[in-house]
């Protein structure tokens, strides 16, 4: 096996080249090219945070709480275990590895001896790959980059350097000391030595071997359109052919004004961090340059040509020496004007700007940030949040313990304290809405769905979309016993819905299958709005009067929606019984849980543009050229999102996170007797797995409560009343039911189920306790 390790640079297309090796990952994968998940789903940054030195800590490590050289040892530990694993399991000829930040973070010896220490154990054939852009233009990206993350040192630093005879050396001499609690580090207020491309060889061609490195340019207009996969071809090596993928928009060049502003303001943020004793978390300081926004002209690089004119004869040397390199790529600045003669002036901030003003409209937040993290003398900590319970200790691993630790300190630990509900409170119940009346020609807001013995539950669940603005259905089955075929047969004699059978299914899962089969069903084609989902999750709407066009009203240019999980444990509810699940159940998982990846999953509801060729079970993907522009992907609270997930991604991040107008309720375990009955037929995606006492761990949260969907209780019941009417409906509906009582006692009586019943009943974890115990499993990455 051959690993191939792309280090970067930094603004040079590595985010779009990540995006596009996501999107093909699977297709590679066929290829017998493995791009790994475990350091990362694009970008790997766990392989570049593994591999610092423990007291080089970056912006990264220091927000995800891995500042700690115990904590980030783990994390080396772990993600050699996973890489292994993810190798063993596909048996790859070519290894890929990505992180941008390698390739401009790390200038010291002993940390490319760290990360070839970590990637030897897999295979001795590694070669290293960076692309490179004019010095110029790099340094005026990277400038940028830093000064919207805090730096307050001016660019007069960086032309002064230009003069000295190494520049490597000089500018590692400017290398800030690292204070993570001031927002000080060395990728923020540090020189850019890694602009000296031969020292950047030498450098890591004395740790990998020489003629390791390949320096590729970097061609925006090919990385950035849709042929972007040639240049992946050609930059790892991959001989097969690989899809074309849809144009994206290049990263423009930083506007220079706003870049003043912020610089500025920097400067006056350091002071009070550093000599007043003040504390600015970096989001709150990201917020504050964010508003200091201004448009106007961007950085002209032609006016840093000193810095391109300094390394022109050793990038003309490196091009002749690099067959994937261009001379043509250096020489848009060198030789250009050298404007250096006159003191580099900052543009005209506009508009009268005085940063002292503005620090003094942020002070009253700076004082409450300062304050909150100061608790206060008399408090004492509490001992049940910081140690893991008796009763934790008896099913956590050693592994499951560690984390558990690391997140007391980590940005990861879950809390309750994220958007403006109070969850809790029983509002009053929302109004009844008569059903629309549809053009012609349109089936209006449509749900696709696939199902697998889900009697008891059906009824309940299309009533309950149909109650807050669902105006058609498609429903696909396969191996069905217990009436569900029969209910939905019956609901679409009724003209309520429409179900097909699917127990011809083939290719890897019947639910992709039905999907693809449901792209030529008119009930889709004809569509406005398209949501896959299964009957365990509701669309919870949370804004006006619960409907889907209160939501609609609420984000007008919306084309897709991320509705993230709410994952609502069994609430001690262990029989299986004939009332609502929305009415049962309000335990849920706390609002900030980013850990584990299933906790934020999304489903996607999306308009019938033709923007995406394909339905996948969590998004649209397949993005159509042409349509680029015209997606805008709001999260739950209406934000955009559009950029995060435009061409790949089924979870939110941190960044992106939002419930306030709505979110999907997903009730995967419902009673502990249905989750018998579940662990027994498998999942409906992957047919080969089966469901044991992990997943219930994930999936079983009940810290805490949301009530918030049990407004529509009473518009629900009206429409589930009149489906009742229906004789055969209610006939079926109690058969569906009686079959499922018969399995769970059947299970009870057999050995293996009845253990699993109560092993489930017997673990109690609080939410912290079920993050550390999920991160410790082996399927998680």
């Amino acid at each position: 096996m051959r690993i191939v390790l792309h280090i970067g640079l930094e603004h040079t297309g590595a985010e779009r080249l990540q995006k596009v090796l996501a999107h093909k990952r699977d297709q590679l994968r066929g290829k017998g090219v493995l791009f790994p998940t475990s350091p990362g789903g694009s970008n790997h940054t766990r392989l570049f945070m593994a591999v610092t030195d423990p007291d080089h800590v970056d912006p990264l490590r220091h927000a995800r709480g891995l500042a700690d050289p115990e904590r980030q040892a783990l994390l080396r530990e772990k993600l050699s275990a996973d890489l292994v694993r993810e190798v063993n399991e596909a048996q790859p000829d070519i290894l890929i590895l990505t992180a941008s930040q390698l390739g401009s973070r790390l200038h010291r010896r002993s940390e490319l001896m760290r990360l070839k220490d970590l990637l030897t154990p897999l295979s001795g054939d590694i070669s290293i790959v960076a692309h490179l852009d004019d010095p110029t233009r790099l340094l005026a990206r990277s400038y940028g980059a830093q000064v919207l993350n805090g730096r307050a040192t001016p660019l007069e630093r960086e032309l002064a350097l230009a003069d000295q005879p190494d520049w490597w050396q000089a500018c590692l001499a400017h290398q800030p000391q690292i204070r993570p609690q001031e927002n000080q580090f060395e990728e923020t207020e540090g020189a850019p030595f890694w602009l000296d491309y031969t020292a950047l060889q030498q450098h890591w061609e004395s740790v990998f071997g020489a003629g390791s490195m390949s320096f590729r340019s970097y061609d925006e207009a090919v990385l950035y359109g849709p042929e972007a996969t040639k240049e992946i071809r050609a930059a790892f090596g991959i001989a097969q052919q690989i899809g074309r993928c849809g144009a994206a928009t290049p990263p423009a060049m930083p506007v220079a004004p706003w870049l003043t502003r912020a610089r500025q303001l920097n400067t006056l943020l350091q002071h009070i961090t550093l000599h007043r004793n003040r504390i600015v978390p970096p989001k709150m300081w990201r917020g504050f340059l964010n508003e200091l926004q201004i448009g106007g002209a961007p950085m002209d690089p032609a006016q840093l040509a000193r810095i391109s004119n300094r390394f022109a004869a050793a990038n003309q040397a490196l091009a002749e020496q690099h067959p994937g390199l261009s001379a043509a790529n250096f020489a848009t600045q060198a030789g250009a004007q050298d404007h250096s003669g006159a003191k580099w002036q900052e543009a005209d901030p506009e508009m009268g700007f005085r940063a002292s003003q503005y620090l003094l409209r942020f002070m009253p937040q700076i004082e409450a940030a300062t304050h909150a993290s100061r608790p206060a003398e008399e408090a004492k900590p509490d001992p049940a949040a910081t140690e893991p319970t008796a009763q934790a200790r008896k099913v956590m691993t050693p592994l499951a313990l560690k984390n558990f630790e690391m997140l007391q300190t980590s940005p990861f630990r879950p809390h309750d304290n994220l958007g403006v509900l109070d969850e809790t409170a029983r509002a009053a119940p929302y109004a009844e809405v008569p059903r629309r009346a549809l053009p012609q020609g349109s089936s209006g807001n449509v749900i696709v769905g696939c199902m697998k013995n889900e009697a008891p539950y059906i009824l309940e669940w299309v009533a309950y979309h149909r109650a807050i603005g669902v105006d058609n259905f498609l429903i696909y089955t396969n191996g069905c016993e217990d009436g569900t075929a029969e209910i939905l047969d019956r609901l679409q004699e009724l003209g309520i819905l429409q179900h097909r059978n699917n127990d011809d299914w083939r290719g890897k899962s019947p639910q992709q299958h039905a999907l693809n089969q449901s792209l030529q069903e008119p009930v889709i084609t004809q569509a406005d709005w398209i949501v896959h989902i299964d009957v365990d999750e509701f669309i919870n709407v949370r804004c006006g009067n619960g409907t889907l066009q209160d939501f609609f009203d609420r984000v007008p240019d919306a084309t897709n929606v991320a509705m993230t999980w709410r994952l609502f444990g069994h609430n001690d509810v262990t029989r299986l019984s004939d009332e609502f699940v929305i009415g049962q159940f309000d335990a849920c998982a706390p609002k900030y849980c980013p850990k584990p990846h299933t906790v934020w999953g999304f489903k996607t509801m999306f308009k019938n543009t033709g923007a995406y060729q394909k339905i996948s079970c969590h998004r649209p993907n397949k993005l159509q050229d042409g349509f680029r522009d015209q997606v805008r992907w709001v999260n739950g609270s209406g934000r955009d999102m559009t950029q995060d997930v435009l061409d790949n991604g089924w979870r939110n991040s941190r960044r992106s996170i939002g419930y306030d107008l709505l979110q999907l309720n997903h009730y995967a375990l419902r009673s502990a007797e249905s989750f018998l009955v579940k662990r027994q037929r498998g999942r409906a995606l992957h047919v080969d797995r089966s469901i044991g006492l992990n997943y219930w761990i994930r999936m079983d949260w009940n810290d805490h409560r949301d009530v918030t969907i049990q407004r529509n209780l009473p518009r629900l019941r009206a429409e589930y009343d009149r489906l009742m009417e229906d004789a055969t409906l209610r006939q079926w509906h109690e058969k569906g039911l009686d079959w499922h009582r018969a399995k769970a006692e059947e299970l009870h009586g057999m050995e293996e189920f009845e253990t699993l019943y109560r092993q489930a009943l017997d673990v109690k974890l609080t939410a912290t306790e079920r993050v550390a115990y999920a991160l410790a499993l082996d399927m998680e990455s």
